[in-house]
C-alpha cells in the first residue's frame, strides 16, 4: 500500500534538479522510481539529473523515447532509464528486460501507467504537475514503507504536505 510521502513545490528546472539530487543520495540497487505527469512537466529533467548525479555530470543522457530503455553504469550499481510512452500494450514491457533491472539496478520509468500491473509494488511514485507559474511544478511522492525514512531525506527543508503514520 502506498502512502503520501510528500507534496512539494519545485521552482523552475533548478528546483526539479534539486529534487533529483536528493533522490540520488538515497537511491540504491533494486529501487524503482515511477515518473508520471503530462508532457513537459519535467519527468526527463528529473531522470537526467538523477543519472548525472550518480553516473557523472558530463554524461550525455538522451531521452529513451525511441530506444525505450537506456542503461548507465554508476560506481555502485547500474541505472536503467525507461520511457514507456510509445508502448501500445502493457505486454510489451516483458520484452524490455526490466524484470532483471528491478532486481539489480535502480530503475527510473517515465510513463509507468503504460506498464499496467507489470511494475513491482515496492516503488517510489513521483507525479509532476504544472502549478503557479509556467516554470513551477508540484511533485507528489507516494511510496510504500521502504521509502518512508528515505522520503524524510528527500523532502527535508521543503514546506511539505504528507500523510501521518
Amino acid at each position: 500500500m502506498t502512502a503520501l510521502l510528500g507534496r512539494l513545490d519545485l521552482h523552475g528546472e533548478a528546483g526539479t534538479e534539486a529534487l533529483a539530487r536528493r533522490i540520488a543520495v538515497v537511491l540504491r540497487a533494486g529501487d524503482v522510481i515511477c515518473l508520471s505527469g503530462d508532457l513537459g512537466t519535467g519527468k526527463s529533467v528529473l531522470a537526467r539529473a538523477v543519472i548525472r548525479m550518480l553516473a557523472g555530470s558530463d554524461l550525455e543522457v538522451p531521452s529513451p523515447t525511441f530506444t525505450l530503455v537506456q542503461a548507465y553504469e554508476a560506481p555502485t550499481f547500474e541505472i536503467w532509464h525507461a520511457d514507456l510512452f510509445r508502448l501500445a500494450d502493457a505486454g510489451e514491457v516483458d520484452e524490455l528486460g526490466l524484470d532483471d533491472a528491478f532486481e539489480t539496478s535502480a530503475t527510473l520509468i517515465e510513463w509507468p501507467e503504460r506498464a499496467g500491473d507489470r511494475l513491482p509494488a515496492r516503488r517510489l511514485e513521483i507525479r509532476l504537475e504544472f502549478c503557479h507559474k509556467d516554470t513551477d511544478r508540484r511533485a507528489t511522492l507516494r511510496g510504500d514503507a521502504s521509502w518512508r525514512e528515505r522520503a524524510d531525506v528527500i523532502v527535508a527543508g521543503y514546506a511539505v504536505e504528507r500523510d501521518r503514520p
